[in-house]
């Protein structure tokens, strides 16, 4: 039978080992999690046990962040040119040697290097797998699927920060990095067993024995082989690369969906490398501001899992706008600041609900705006230069309060990112932006 091995996929019931595929990458969105917080877990040690000030521990806690800008933009490209799978096993041998390296650094300039070499993995790996939900999910449920990957990333911190807080009880920040190393070794193993290469990027790329790959696939997830792939016309074969986003048929999405990550994140991640050491300052003890972390990840999942529900019945990008709109009023009564650290927990869980509502929402829209063919590169790019917002959060801030600035008014500042992401996704249109078809009724 001859048939688009895309259309198998698209307009059928998705079954378990399609579940299994995405399970796996809610698990490795989870590791990012863990990853990425870790240093905002061990940070109030390590500036305990190196003297370090706030303006200099903004910049450690941002380290990894610039190295996921580039290997977002760098390593999501290569995702579509030699596949999800290898790109994905490579970034997951290179984040566990960055959080094992970091157990052993001996000074600032060394973390950073290693913070750095972390962030290029996790980087890559969030446009992989972003790609490859999409990929195997069907048309019906993609924006399910995409949200509730993303949300394995609060998930993460939410187990990984509460782990945290044990081991600091027993040991020094450190141990934070080892465990983080130790799981996302023994990851590598499963991906190789549970995950296989996306049909699409099979479809699309034609390697050697493309035709033989991708039945085996096929017969994986209980979908009929097929007898001959659909001929490419030169105007279909794929074109990869930032210049094809750039093109005439993708510059404006992608534009304002990279602007609107840039501004959204840079809030997003204020929180988020922030807290430990606000609630530290604030008189209490380290285990107990991972605590608020953890709660302000745990808003974080629901806010993600809920807007992935919503998507079933309203447009994303409507749904996208509100979180962000509420997120920079959450982060501004954050920074009112609360009478103890029950209220404060809340708080923060308040706006980790709506922010990362925000950034889960985004994923989906990169996966609705972004073809095939550049689906990893294009959600790479935005996620990259997006980064730089990410990385300019912590910083920004650090400055701010090393100059004076009141939590209140850093508050403010911050939560402006979102009102301005906002903005940038009211002129988004996703309409003609997408290679595959839309099915009339596809099976749930």
């Amino acid at each position: 039978m001859s048939q688009n091995p895309k259309e198998l996929i698209e307009n059928s019931r998705m079954v378990f080992p399609q579940i299994i595929a995405v399970g796996m990458c809610v698990f490795l969105n989870a590791l990012d999690g863990f990853d990425v917080l870790s240093i905002s877990f061990a940070s109030p040690g390590i500036a305990a046990d190196w003297g370090i000030d706030r303006g200099a521990l903004g910049i450690v806690l941002a380290m990894e962040l610039v190295g996921m800008a580039i290997g977002s933009i760098i390593i999501g490209n290569l995702a579509d040119r030699i596949g999800r799978r290898p790109v994905i096993l490579a970034c997951l041998v290179i984040m566990a040697a960055g959080m094992f390296a970091a157990a052993f650094a001996h000074d600032m300039n060394t973390l950073l290097a290693f913070r750095f070499g972390t962030g290029l993995g996790i980087g890559g790996m969030l446009a992989a797998t972003n790609a490859m939900v999409a990929e195997f999910s069907n048309l019906k449920n993609r924006s399910l699927c995409v949200t509730i990957m993303a949300a394995g990333y609060p998930m993460g911190a939410i187990v990984g920060g509460s782990i945290a807080s044990m081991l600091l009880t027993e040991f020094d920040w450190r141990a934070i990095f080892i465990f983080g190393g130790a799981v996302t070794a023994l990851s590598i193993p499963l991906v190789l067993m549970l995950l296989p290469e996306s049909v699409y990027f099979l479809e699309a790329r034609r390697p050697k024995r493309a035709l033989e790959k991708i039945n085996a696939v096929l017969k994986r997830i209980g979908r009929e082989a097929v007898s001959a792939l659909p001929d490419l016309s030169e105007e279909d074969k794929p074109k990869v690369g930032v210049r094809t986003l750039f093109g005439p048929r993708l510059a404006q999405i992608t534009l304002l969906l990279t602007l609107a990550y840039f501004f959204h994140i840079m809030t997003f991640y204020f929180i988020l490398k922030w807290i430990p050491k606000i609630v530290v300052d604030m008189g209490f003890a380290a285990p107990l501001a991972g605590g608020v972390l953890v709660w302000a990840n745990v808003g974080g999942a629901m806010g993600a899992v809920l807007l992935g529900i919503l998507s079933q019945r309203f447009g994303v990008r409507g749904l996208v706008i509100g979180a962000m709109v509420l997120g920079a009023v959450m982060v501004v009564v954050f920074g009112r600041g609360q009478e103890d650290l029950h209220q404060l927990s809340l708080i923060a869980a308040l706006a980790g609900f709506c922010t990362n509502a925000g950034v889960v929402g985004l994923y989906a829209l990169f996966a609705q705006g972004f073809p095939t063919e550049v689906r990893a590169g294009g959600t790479g790019f935005a996620i990259g230069v997006g980064r730089g917002g990410a990385a300019l959060g912590p910083i920004i801030a650090g400055f701010l309060f090393e100059a004076g600035a009141g939590i209140q008014v850093v508050a403010i500042i911050m939560a402006s990112g979102s009102v301005f992401a906002a903005l940038a996704l009211l002129f988004v249109r996703l309409r003609g932006t997408s290679a595959e078809p839309a099915a009339a009724d596809p099976a749930p």
